[in-house]
């Protein structure tokens, strides 16, 4: 009996927990094998971090990475695993290459060998890989998830290194309270006494209409702001747009101005012309259908962006979020602007939800302005040891890795893959975004 105990003892603790929430499911069902739980090991999941992506923890995190996977690469990398979809069930030699590049990466143990299945173990470490490289967590190996398993290691290593730099140059001082926007993560966390407070999901600028590297402060929320259409936009997407459909002003509540000021109507403008930049276009305050949503933060800056809401929630639930003029549109706005408004006297969250409900346009300027970074980080790691990757969209890393955007995602939406805008404007900071664009 006290051999059997210590044998016990040196089972792998995440084998023993897998063993032990396949129990139930043998007596249950006689298909234990699909009732498994891998991530039943909290070790093996990927939480939220609470530390700030610009921080000294941030940097000694990195580094320890870089070790870890300079190891890896001394060691020969990993496989490549073969180009076609896997999930749960699939039974091929390509779940063995599978297994094999999940092992070497840390995301499967070893001791759940290479076998050919396709089981539930292996679809919690595909979960653990994916929300390590910012693809959304499915289990279900899609072309996303094969570009990032196949990017080389020592590929990595170099991506790591490079964004140590980075992140040591932002290793100083950044204030109390701040905002920092990854770029290439499309997240936004705001930052409080060294801890990130809130986190959200971004949408930000496409790769031939890029979101700027940059440090600047935000100094005013505009709630149920006004759109005004610059005159590139007029002439790249709303003469397109009027001449395939000519209803499409009213469908979006953009009235027409001439110099004077005087409300025309759509048809009075010849749409088969450049007619309409003689025009000014204005759309309506509503949260249903304004471009910005219901609120816009202005930060200071020369290249006519800014942080807004956004009606179209859909985009935050896609992986490629690289959908703007420049601009950034953001999750879950109340608290961020909570967050911003929180020293500003008046304005607590009760305040701010009047606001929006009034449908009313009202400025208020932020008491004091508030810190935000806009960075480019490809590539970090966290203190609890998780390394994470993201896809180098605007190719800054000089690295020439192959880009996740190159190939359809399996489960990719039409209407994200034709998602289109125009640049944002340089001389204004209102300067907006495409209406609708983000649809």
């Amino acid at each position: 009996m006290e051999r059997l105990v210590q044998k016990l003892k040196i089972i792998p603790l995440s084998l023993t927990l897998a063993l032990a929430a396949a129990a139930p499911a043998r007596a249950e069902t006689g298909q234990a094998e699909w009732a498994q739980r891998y991530d039943a090991d909290a070790r093996l999941t990927v939480a939220r971090s609470t530390t700030p992506i610009l921080s000294e923890a941030t940097v000694a995190a990195t580094e320890a990475a870089i070790e870890r996977y300079r190891q890896i690469v001394d060691g020969g990398g990993w496989p490549m695993v073969p180009n076609q979809q896997l999930r749960l069930g699939s039974n091929s030699a390509a779940v063995s290459a599978l297994r094999r590049r999940l092992i070497v990466s840390g995301d499967i143990g070893h001791e759940t060998g290479t076998s050919p299945i396709f089981d539930s173990y292996v679809e919690a470490a595909v979960r653990r890989f994916q929300a390590r490289h910012g693809v959304i967590e499915t289990g279900v190996v899609n072309q996303q998830t094969l570009n990032a398993l196949n990017v080389p290691a020592d590929t990595r290593l170099r991506q790591l290194e490079t964004n140590l730099v980075r992140l040591r140059t932002f290793s100083h001082d950044l204030g109390n309270r701040y905002v920092t926007a990854n770029i290439p993560a499309a997240q936004v966390e705001t930052v409080e006494n060294g801890q990130v407070v809130t986190h959200h999901i971004a949408g930000v600028g496409k790769i031939d209409r890029q979101s700027p590297v940059m440090q600047t402060k935000a100094y005013q929320v505009n709630f149920n702001p006004f759109w005004t259409v610059p005159a590139s936009v007029i002439r790249k997407d709303l003469i397109p747009k009027m001449q395939a459909d000519p209803n499409y002003l009213h469908d979006n509540h953009i009235r027409v101005y001439d110099k004077e000021g005087q409300e025309l109507q759509p048809e009075q403008i010849n749409w088969r012309s450049l007619d309409a930049m003689n025009y000014k276009f204005r759309q309506d305050i509503g949260g249903d259908f304004n471009s910005l949503g219901v609120v816009r933060i202005d930060i200071a800056n020369p290249y006519g962006v800014y942080m807004h809401d956004t009606p179209a929630k859909g985009v935050f639930g896609d992986d490629f979020r690289f959908v703007s003029s420049g601009c950034i549109r953001l999750q879950n706005v109340r608290d961020y602007v909570a967050f911003l408004l929180r020293e500003t006297p008046g304005w607590d969250r009760d305040a701010i939800d009047r606001a929006i409900a009034s449908g009313e346009r009202i400025d208020v300027k932020i008491t004091p302005a508030v810190p935000v970074y806009w960075v480019y980080v490809t590539a970090w790691g966290t203190p609890d040891g998780i390394t994470q990757f993201r896809e180098d969209i605007y190719q800054r890393d000089g690295l020439n890795a192959p880009r996740l955007a190159d190939t359809p995602d399996y489960t990719q939406t039409g209407a994200t893959q034709q998602a289109a805008a125009p640049q944002a404007g340089a001389h204004s900071v209102r300067q907006p975004l495409l209406p609708r664009d983000d649809q």
